[in-house]
């Protein structure tokens, strides 16, 4: 028995069956593409028999993929077996997945079928497939709750009739690791010419542990794991194939085995999976969490800036990431807060360092996210700006239904009263247009967002806007209970701090200032 362990995504079939998660065509083949490039062994592209339009994606996939097997899962009867071998026929290297369910209680509710009529659907489905290929998948459809007398029977007629890979999944997420560990135990020491066959696993995780789950099988002799990218999936979802690679990775130490996953693309396809999707990865999940790689608490950042490994088992760009994140707040320690400082060229002496750390605090106590341009504009202000180069004097717009949208200002800009009118797309075009009229400048606007600071019809608005000119990039914010005005003052300091920073890269006294 090797150590390589295949890894079966899953995605594109029990992901999407996810309420919320279908995709189109064209979704499914653009992440089909991207999991190849992941290095994934098998594809499940989809169920052809459930929709033309997932039978029509399932055979786009299994012509465009070329490294990976493409499965078509069909359930155990003639009619799906043909369907599904129709949609992946034309893939390099095709496989039919199909299934029936063993347990007592879908045998008795489900089925309404005895354990011999199982047994001989069990024998034709499989038979039947084999005529198409020989890489016939069998799974035993809640197998962790069936009888293991009779799971075993399922699984040697199975192999008998040409299956070459026996799937055992724990469809309803109910078993644990220690008892995972005995049924995979029992299945081959009771099972004959188990051993000629590939064992598989498929683990949902509806209590959250299914990758526990996934790594006890491994250790028992599984040589195939079915996963999704983020752990999509029914219910509570699948095992996560970020998770069980990292963990067969970063700990091979305990779990000497390899697979053919080259995890530089995880991040990626997580970023994908969850934009085709639009389901977001929740922030502290493991791996491709937002904050999987971020670091807030004072003494984390603190050991990390030190020596990375204090707080970090793996390194980010390991599944994609380009890097880790120290996050500053009010958790956040005086070493981030003046390694940030050293970032941006800022050289403070001892007693000036104290005054902004505490001017620091004070801003993430009113803050929830505190930016690089915050803490830029709190030193400036504080030590070395004297003043906006750029000051809003007074603004006036019209618009209306039959009315072209205008806006007149009047902008301060180092002393000199500038005036200008100009027009726009609408009343925020118009002021933006006018503003950058008079600076003499046009700088990209990369996000422009509202908020509601308070409630009611007199709710203030706070704008906040992202500016790019060449290489710089500053953010800007600005509030008023008239909209068109806290987006004037959002722009204008967003122009300030993007002078700034053209104008002071790098900002280094070696005294002090």
């Amino acid at each position: 028995m090797g150590n390589f362990v295949k890894i079966f995504d899953t995605t594109l079939r029990d992901g999407e069956q996810a309420p919320g998660c279908s995709m189109n065509e064209e979704e499914k083949v653009k992440v089909a593409l991207q999991l190849e490039k992941l290095g994934v062994d098998v594809i499940e592209a989809g169920f052809p028999i459930a929709s033309e339009g997932d039978f029509n994606s399932v055979k786009l996939i299994a012509e465009q993929i070329k490294d990976c097997e493409v499965a078509g899962l069909s359930r155990a009867n003639i009619k799906d077996i043909d369907r599904a071998w129709e949609a992946i026929k034309n893939a390099k290297n095709p496989r039919i997945h199909t299934f029936i369910a063993t347990s007592d209680i879908h045998l008795k509710y489900k089925l309404k079928k005895t354990k011999d009529e199982v047994l001989e659907i069990i024998g034709q489905s499989v038979r039947h497939a084999s005529k198409y290929t020989s890489n016939v998948e069998f799974s035993c459809e809640d197998a962790t709750r069936s009888d293991l007398d009779f799971l075993c029977s399922a699984i040697s007629v199975a192999i008998q009739s040409g299956a070459t890979t026996i799937n055992i999944p724990d469809t309803v997420g109910y078993t644990v690791p220690s008892e995972f560990s005995k049924i995979i135990k029992y299945i081959k020491n009771g099972t004959e010419e188990i051993d000629k066959i590939i064992l598989s696993v498929h683990c949902h995780n509806d209590l959250g542990l299914a990758v526990a789950n996934s790594l006890t099988a491994i250790h028992e002799g599984v040589r195939q794991i079915e996963c999704t990218i983020n752990g999509l999936g029914e219910r509570a979802g699948n095992a996560s194939l970020e998770e069980i690679v990292m963990a067969l990775k970063v700990r091979n130490d305990l779990n000497p085995y390899i697979t053919g996953i080259n995890t530089k693309n995880i991040y990626p396809c997580s970023k994908l999976v969850s934009t085709v999707t639009g389901v977001n990865v929740q922030p502290n999940k493991a791996i491709v969490g937002a904050n999987a790689f971020a670091h807030e608490a004072g003494i984390h950042q603190d050991g990390v800036l030190k020596q990375r490994n204090t707080y970090e088992i793996m390194e980010a760009s390991e599944v994609g990431i380009p890097s880790n994140h120290i996050v500053l707040g009010k958790h956040s320690g005086r070493h981030a807060f003046k390694d940030r400082l050293n970032d941006f060229g800022y050289k403070l002496s001892e007693d000036k360092f104290e005054i902004a750390f505490v001017k620091f605090k004070e801003l993430c106590d009113k803050k929830k996210y505190v930016f690089d341009e915050d803490i830029e504009a709190l030193i400036n202000e504080e030590f070395v700006r004297s003043g906006d180069f750029y000051k809003l004097n007074s603004l006036a717009c019209s618009s209306g239904t039959d009315e072209k949208p205008t806006a007149k200002l009047s902008l301060n800009i180092d002393g000199q009263i500038i005036v200008v009118e100009e027009s726009g797309d609408g009343p925020i075009d118009s002021v933006f247009q006018s503003i950058c009229k008079a600076a003499g400048i046009t700088p990209k606007l990369d996000s422009y967002n509202v908020a509601s600071v308070t409630g009611g019809m007199d709710a203030q608005a706070e704008v906040s806007v992202i500016i790019k000119e060449d290489n710089h990039t500053a953010r800007g914010k600005g509030s008023s209970t008239d909209v068109i005005v806290a987006s004037a003052k959002a722009f204008i300091n967003a122009l300030n701090n993007l002078r700034w920073r053209k104008l002071h890269p790098k900002i280094v006294s070696p005294k002090g200032i």
